[in-house]
């Protein structure tokens, strides 16, 4: 995608820059009440950033750079987090949550390196949670299941949303096609991996694309994710068909995260076994954190499919290039 793709039909907003930032308000408090209440989840505070060095902050990719500072009271550095998949456990554990309880959290971040488009801005804002399971709950069932009910509070809040605006038309699907990144490949062995997902979803609508981050058949991998919160094995990403940007929008992140047999073996596979003395890795390989199922789920993303929005900017402040201003200006789309 380019960095500002705009489709040959056109672009007319639907919802006028006040109507938006009511609307946004109100698919964040349906959707956030809709989550927690399926999922079992409480709401806590989240940091904005971490003590470095600790492993506790996301490496994503494990190239991107995160924004750091130092603290002149303390005489170290902190990192602006890149998510909170690691901390949320932590928190958990430290909380005194059960089993079948959970967390959920605003998170906010900065991806400095991240290549803005459409769907991308280097300012990134989601709901982050975390729900402690028990080991009959590691399996691809469970998984669905959660999955499945993420879906319902989307399309609810969806339906709730075009009641308020009956100006808004678009369709969600609720049913879930599951689909390995295996299957996916078997299926488009001449595509990429992100034309593939385009293709599956131009059919299906509404899929999970499951067991993201080891490397498939053609020795590749299908996306990369950090070897020390999700199992491989075990995780995926949702997407919707997004009707106006003629492709497949990942909406969440998520997966039953690794246990201590999984972590150690995607530490070697992904050559990170120096992380195995750092506090947290120490704690999951010796067992003392608990079995958790979590992810994040993208609040602007979410607010552009249900508010039928062509880019990010029009539903979060951010910083963008001189040639998205100009492409956006043109076309008519108002960033905020």
């Amino acid at each position: 995608m380019s960095k500002c793709f705009i489709p040959q039909k056109g672009y007319v907003e639907i919802l006028t820059p006040y109507e938006t930032q009511v609307a946004i308000g109100r698919v964040k408090r349906l959707f956030e009440d809709s989550l927690a209440s399926r999922l079992n989840l409480k709401r806590v505070s989240a940091p904005l950033f971490l003590k470095a060095n600790t492993g506790l902050n996301d490496d994503l990719n494990g190239v991107e750079r995160p924004v750091s500072f130092d603290i002149l009271e303390t005489k170290s550095y902190a990192e602006v987090v890149h998510s909170l998949a690691k901390w949320k456990r932590i928190a958990l554990h430290q909380y005194g949550f059960s089993v079948g309880e959970g967390l959920y959290t605003d998170m906010n971040a900065i991806r400095r390196d991240e290549e803005m488009d459409n769907i991308h801005s280097i300012y990134v804002d989601q709901w982050d949670w975390e729900r402690i399971i028990d080991v009959n709950n590691r399996n691809i069932d469970f998984l669905k299941g959660i999955v499945t009910q993420i879906v319902d509070a989307i399309c609810d809040t969806h339906d709730i949303i075009q009641s308020f605006f009956p100006k808004l038309k678009g369709s969600l699907t609720r049913k879930v096609s599951f689909i390995t990144t295996q299957e996916l490949e078997d299926l488009y062995p001449n595509l990429s991996s992100q034309e593939r997902e385009h293709a599956y979803l131009k059919t299906h609508k509404t899929a999970f694309i499951m067991q993201i981050g080891d490397v498939l058949k053609s020795g590749v991998k299908h996306d990369g994710r950090a070897p020390d919160y999700d199992d491989w094995a075990l995780n995926g990403d949702l997407l919707f068909w997004d009707e106006l940007l003629e492709c497949a929008l990942e909406i969440s992140s998520m997966g039953l995260r690794v246990d201590a047999k999984s972590l150690d073996e995607q530490l070697s596979k992904a050559g990170c076994d120096d992380r195995r003395t750092l506090n947290f890795h120490k704690a999951l390989l010796e067992g003392s954190l608990p079995l958790t199922i979590g992810g994040g789920i993208g609040q602007s993303r979410l607010c552009m499919l249900l508010l039928e929005k062509i880019h990010i900017g029009e539903v979060q402040v951010s910083v963008w290039d001189q040639e998205t201003e100009a492409s956006c200006k043109q076309a008519g789309i108002r960033l905020l």
